[in-house]
């Protein structure tokens, strides 16, 4: 995969407004109404992950999902982070499709 130009990236995070750009990675914060909740949220994450076979730097803290993507072998953005995170916005948030 191909690292992305900081320019691309600023292009396509157009569509994705949740995410920020900085540290040559993609970072969201999610915030569900509970941990379960959150818990859920990853769980279902978790299965894209493994059909992309790309794995996001994240963690929780009772509700709160913080998400870093980025491509280790480009060292950077590729079009394999936008795809995660695609798939993460359509888990966290389905009725805003």
């Amino acid at each position: 995969m191909k690292k992305l130009s900081e320019q691309d990236i600023e292009k396509k995070l157009l569509h994705l407004p949740e995410w920020d750009y900085y540290d040559d990675a993609l970072h969201a914060e999610f915030e569900f109404e509970n941990f379960k909740d959150c818990f859920s949220a990853m769980s279902r994450i978790a299965f894209e992950c493994e059909a992309l076979n790309h794995h996001p730097d994240w963690s929780n803290v009772y509700n709160v999902l913080t998400i870093s993507l980025s491509t280790h072998d480009a060292n950077g953005v590729t079009e394999k982070d936008f795809q995660l995170a695609k798939a993460i916005e359509t888990i966290v948030e389905p009725d805003e499709e």
